[in-house]
């Protein structure tokens, strides 16, 4: 009962990495560059055993952005042809990549990571990929002419990653789809079946991450835009939940979400965001032990696993491994409410 684990990303190692920034280029390079992001992917498996997390994850060290590291191996995309573009439905915006001519994946992109977390570790392991619709808010079309047939041409290239990647020894693939909470039609006439596309005979257990984002400036003004009561999950979580996808990762701690829109997702395993990933915010294990026991008053305690709400690449490494430890410990202390 309340398994935890994390969305995904977390702190670059300042060596590695300029810190508490998105997209910083690497330091290192060559077989430096390899050597350094296995120290620090492995320095952050250890620090999730250590903190009590039951499923973890390679942090993301081996990639520059949560988006970017798959895009930049795929064929057909023009990095020097970078197009201004509004991202998150002109939340930012971003110069972006451009889609040039059909896309194609000539080979492996993460499956040798995966492989390497699998050696490491005996816990349960999450690899986390970019959703289809999620990739097409972050990249530029030059040659596809409609989103959605951008997002089923990705949705198969990583359908083929996600099939090595599980052979590699993932017990969970995780797709991040936070445009998910932005267009919400769109959500089911296309998002969703590409997003079917891509866990196609995956044996795996398959998530969907689908957040407000990272704790960063841009997201934290759009959230003031939306009222006391975040609605967008109420439309889309009837769609997802009639979908083949097994567990959702969602945004919980701390923000606007009706909390009874758990109640919409009753055929999937949950993972809630009980823990913030806020830079000013530093949760004690009691307060992510409430944030569990307050979730499951609208979903069955079997049926919940304590996440955090975003990955925490943004972060500072000390308040990363703060809030990891606060995670771990916090979901002990709901474990043991719950069985007095």
């Amino acid at each position: 009962m309340f398994e935890s684990t994390t969305v995904g990303s977390l702190p670059k190692p300042d060596w590695l990495a300029e810190p508490e920034r998105l997209w910083a280029p690497w330091k290192l390079k060559g077989g430096a560059l390899q050597a350094g992001k296995e120290r620090a992917a492995v320095e952050w498996l250890r620090e999730q055993e250590a903190s009590g997390i039951d499923i973890v994850g390679d942090g993301e060290q081996f990639r520059v952005h949560f988006v970017h590291g798959f895009l930049e191996q795929i064929e057909g995309i023009d990095w020097a042809r970078k197009t201004p573009m509004g991202i998150r439905n002109n939340r930012y915006i971003a110069e972006v990549p451009t889609v040039t001519t059909a896309l194609s994946r000539t080979k492996p992109v993460h499956v040798a990571d995966a492989a390497f977390m699998r050696a490491n570790t005996s816990h349960r392991l999450k690899i986390t990929l970019p959703g289809p619709m999620t990739i097409c808010d972050t990249i530029a079309d030059g040659h596809y002419g409609r989103r959605a047939d951008m997002a089923m041409r990705f949705a198969e290239l990583l359908n083929e990653e996600a099939l090595e990647i599980e052979a590699a020894g993932a017990d969970l693939i995780q797709f991040d789809e936070p445009a998910f909470n932005v267009f919400l039609e769109e959500v089911r006439d296309w998002g969703l079946p590409a997003l079917e596309r891509a866990v196609r005979g995956l044996k795996a257990t398959t998530v969907v991450h689908i957040c407000y984002g990272y704790g960063i400036e841009a997201n934290i003004k759009w959230k003031e835009t939306l009222g006391n009561s975040w609605r967008q999950y109420e439309q889309i979580f009837p769609w997802i939940n009639a979908s083949s996808i097994q567990q959702v990762s969602l945004e919980f701690a701390g923000s606007r979400i009706p909390h009874e829109v758990l109640r919409r997702l009753p055929d999937k395993q949950l993972l809630v965001g009980a823990i913030g990933v806020l830079p000013d915010q530093r949760e004690t294990p009691e307060e992510v032990a409430a944030n569990i026991l307050e979730a499951s008053r609208h979903v069955d305690s079997a049926r919940l696993t304590p996440c955090t709400n975003c990955g925490m690449a943004p972060l500072s490494t000390e308040l990363a491994r703060a809030k990891l430890r606060a995670l771990g410990q916090g979901a002990a202390l709901a474990r043991a409410a719950v069985k007095r």
